[in-house]
């Protein structure tokens, strides 16, 4: 006989504690019990790592969107997955939700002196410089580069390299010099290409956007944010193409798969194109 769940009530804002957190591990175990999910309980944390990245994608989504609403519902699919994981961890044995919880407020405490102790800072900055001075003793020993995760997307986990070898003076002086090593990456690159050799080239077209990162953080600017701007631009103005192609066609031609494929010349959809950017700009 199936075993009801109680979903915790509406509290209002401010009697909100944090005591519902219990609720959604009493429900992860509810579900991975031996009557619970057949999915669930095949689940493990190569198998869930996929749905860490997406909600937390999701996340930010919301945030960029702006609604509280949005937000809220992302944030507990990502909560979701933590107590998973913790549930998973618990049944072989390694660690548990609490276990989860305590070491984050034990670490917050830690790296808080300003706070919990009679350490006095003079504004943010500061308190910046002493998080990173306590975790660089926490993690005294490891090599520099370990702390950046390797399943970082790649232009961010570039970044954080550059960033963190600049730290200890492996950088160029100024921007020039990433200036000029774009150049000098961007010529092997096609030397590369004239030789036909798919894996030399894929080699020399990374360092050519590992150059562009580090250009980029000389520059002040976030690579992440300029490329998403960039991919923003061009999927707004491909909408206005793909508006046009469907007021002049009907829709794009479609394969035996019924999947857009090519028809459409391209000096028209150039033409679109060119559309959409004289629309931009006035």
């Amino acid at each position: 006989m199936p075993r009801p769940f109680r979903v915790p009530p509406t509290t209002p804002l401010e009697q909100q504690g944090g005591g519902t957190f219990s609720s959604l591990v009493e429900l992860m175990q509810r579900l991975l019990a031996p009557d619970g999910c057949p999915w669930d309980r095949e689940q493990s944390n190569e198998s869930l790592r996929q749905y860490v990245l997406e909600e937390a994608c999701e996340v930010i989504d919301a945030i960029d969107g702006g609604s509280a609403e949005e937000l809220c519902d992302e944030l507990g699919d990502l909560c979701l997955q933590v107590v998973f994981l913790s549930e998973l961890a618990r049944s072989r044995g390694d660690f548990g939700p609490d276990d989860v919880i305590r070491g984050i407020c034990e670490k917050l405490v830690r790296r808080h002196p300003h706070v919990f102790e009679n350490v006095a800072v003079r504004g943010a900055d500061e308190v910046v410089r002493n998080w990173e001075s306590i975790k660089a003793d926490e993690k005294k020993g490891r090599a520099l580069l370990d702390s950046v995760p390797r399943a970082f997307p790649s232009l961010l986990r570039a970044t954080r390299v550059s960033e963190k070898v600049s730290r200890v003076g492996f950088d160029w002086p100024d921007h020039r010099g990433s200036r000029d090593k774009v150049n000098e990456e961007l010529e092997e690159l096609d030397e590369a290409m004239s030789t036909g050799d798919a894996d030399r080239t894929e080699q020399e077209l990374g360092d050519v956007l590992f150059a562009l990162v580090n250009l980029a953080r000389h520059r002040g600017i976030d690579p992440e944010a300029a490329l998403r701007r960039t991919t923003d631009k061009f999927v707004r103005r491909f909408g206005h193409v793909e508006t046009r192609v469907r007021e002049a066609r009907g829709d794009w031609p479609r394969d035996e798969r019924n999947k857009p494929t090519r028809g459409v010349p391209l000096e028209q959809l150039d033409s679109y194109w060119e559309e959409a950017k004289r629309s931009e700009g006035a």
